[in-house]
């Protein structure tokens, strides 16, 4: 390579405008179509489980507390998620979406990618009772009577 060819790109590199971005001081709006983190409606699930049986990373768990009240708590394992959507497709009653603002999901501790979806009375009793560090599988409860 010759001087004057490497001190021309030198100069010209001095005067451009850097090519990279200031992320994250300066965002961009995530796309429309992009898969991130998890969102339930319960007012509109029926508890069915087809999201959780046809997960392939079995990363969705419907725990039943009483199906006559509609009373479920869906925990969602984010670190074991593939984001395919597969669940989203499946759902007969469009109560489980992929939202595009929630995408940045690194977290410093294990905990912070389980996420329990219910009312908060449901998701207390079923930490109560079955602990935040409970095995993979299946789980109902059996409610109080």
């Amino acid at each position: 390579m010759r001087i004057g060819t490497m001190l021309s790109d030198v100069l010209r590199s001095i005067f451009s405008p850097p090519a990279t971005r200031e992320y994250p001081s300066v965002r961009k709006d995530a796309p429309e179509r992009l898969r991130g983190k998890l969102t339930w409606d319960r007012s509109k699930c029926t508890g069915c489980s087809l999201c959780a049986k046809e997960c392939p990373a079995n990363a969705i768990e419907m725990i039943l507390i009483d199906r006559a009240s509609k009373r479920f708590v869906m925990r969602y394992h984010m670190d074991a998620c593939t984001f395919c959507a597969q669940c989203v497709q499946n759902c007969r009653f469009n109560c489980i979406e992929m939202s595009n603002k929630e995408w940045e999901l690194a977290a410093l501790n294990k905990e912070a990618f389980t996420v329990h979806y219910g009312s908060d009375e449901d998701v207390a009793k079923i930490l109560e009772t079955f602990g935040k560090n409970q095995a993979e599988g299946s789980l109902e409860a059996k409610p109080n009577a």
